[in-house]
């Protein structure tokens, strides 16, 4: 399996002479046959800027940092796939940071390129060659004059066609799960944040966060658009937006009034629901599906990261449970990262947590960040580390009811309440 690296011009090419390598934490480390898979349909190679690429000499034994201008190179996988480890590298410059990304450690086998990821999902419904461009402009056009004053379908005509957001473009295409964003604010300072960064942070936001507060009107005109048939989803909360219970009032009154109107679909919310009160008013209003970002389940880890305003992660654990004894269908967003998440200690806080909110289904989700500015910020390992994919196997043994994927899913299995009583 020989290294991978790019040249200054983003050229790549594979080390006729080293072996790749990966990194777990900080930690450089040897890859394992059983670890990689041909690199997935949808997946982006990218050069690693400010990194210089190790490789393992075979002859010597050693490890080495390949000199001049060569860059490490990682891969950015779609979803429905879990990275195992981080691409082998060391900055040439540590002052400076990597984009907002999740790099995967990659390597040249067979002929091929190979990853060292697990797909715990099918990455059919998100696979960005599964969404028809022409259609999808054809589309947007066609809602934009259909709703020429509704201000969401303008700005998520950006996200779909701007950013090529799935979410977004859903919307505009009528299928899966859809995105109807509610808020600019949020109760959160999330040291990744996607959509809003402070300006000593170093790192840009990849995306911009929306900047008015839709109407009820302009949220059940998408609402209801979005919610034709059984199986649609449309989702508050999206990566262009901050936390949508902040905008709770706007929620409930559309989500009353959408279901006042039909009972096709399934309605979801992605929130960090710290905001119990609010959490729980939404969930009266009718919710069916319920994903909750976290990193962790240890207050230390989760704090560094979120830096979470007047809440505590004992109020999420709270939005949770009572979303599940209500019967909505509950997930997490988990934010993994190797050599952090597959920490003995994160696990068994993470077993405690999911048994103790009844949770449904875990989204194995690669975290986008500076790897060097992440280890900064969160505690040191306390216990062993098992390895990411050594982690998977323990969750499907511990939590055998607790589905491991990577998406919001509609279970054939969800009894949907009665309207009357949401």
């Amino acid at each position: 399996m020989n290294l991978v690296y790019a040249d200054e011009h983003g050229n790549v090419f594979d080390h006729p002479d080293y072996f790749g390598l990966g990194r777990s934490g900080d930690m450089i480390v040897e890859l394992m046959e059983e670890e990689l898979i041909p690199l997935p349909e949808g997946a982006t190679l990218v050069s690693l800027p400010f990194t210089r690429p190790i490789g393992l000499d075979p002859e010597s034994g050693q490890m080495q940092a390949l000199p001049g201008g060569a860059q490490a190179v990682g891969a950015l996988l779609p979803q429905g796939y879990t990275r195992l480890c981080l691409p082998g590298y060391v900055k040439s410059d540590k002052n400076e940071k990597l984009p907002l990304f999740g790099y995967t450690a990659v390597v040249w086998k067979d002929g091929q390129f190979f990853v060292t990821a697990e797909q715990c999902d099918d990455p059919e419904r998100w696979d960005p060659l599964n969404c028809d461009q022409q259609e999808l402009n054809v589309q947007v056009e066609r809602l934009l004059q259909k709703y020429p004053d509704n201000r969401l379908y303008k700005h998520l005509s950006h996200c779909a066609l701007g950013y090529e957001c799935l979410t977004a473009s859903n919307t505009f295409l009528s299928r899966w799960e859809g995105a109807v964003p509610v808020s600019y604010s949020c109760n959160a300072g999330c040291f990744g944040c996607i959509s809003e960064q402070p300006d000593d942070s170093g790192f840009v936001a990849p995306q911009t966060r929306m900047n008015f507060k839709p109407t009820v009107d302009e949220v059940v005109e998408i609402m209801l658009e979005h919610l034709k048939e059984p199986e649609s989803i449309i989702s508050f909360g999206q990566g262009c937006e901050g936390e949508p219970s902040t905008q709770a009032k706007i929620i409930v009154e559309a989500m009353k009034r959408v279901r006042a109107q039909t009972s096709l679909g399934y309605i979801n919310i992605n929130t960090n629901a710290g905001l119990t009160d609010f959490m729980r008013a939404i969930v009266d209003a009718g919710l069916d599906l319920m994903r909750v970002s976290t990193i962790s389940a240890i207050d230390e880890h989760y704090n560094a990261y979120y830096k979470p305003r007047a809440y505590t992660l004992q109020n999420v654990e709270r939005s949770l449970k009572y979303a599940t004894d209500q019967g909505v269908y509950t997930s997490i967003n988990y934010l993994i990262f190797p050599g952090v998440t597959d920490r003995e200690e994160e696990i068994e806080a993470m077993i405690g947590f999911a048994k103790r909110t009844g949770l449904k289904l875990i989204q194995m989700r690669n975290l986008n960040i500076d790897p060097e500015s992440y280890l900064e910020l969160i505690p040191k390992a306390q216990g062993e580390i098992y390895g990411m994919k050594q982690m998977l196997e323990i969750y499907r043994q511990e939590l055998p009811d607790v589905v491991i994927g990577s998406y919001t899913h509609v279970p054939p299995d969800l009894m949907r309440r009665p309207i009357a009583s949401r």
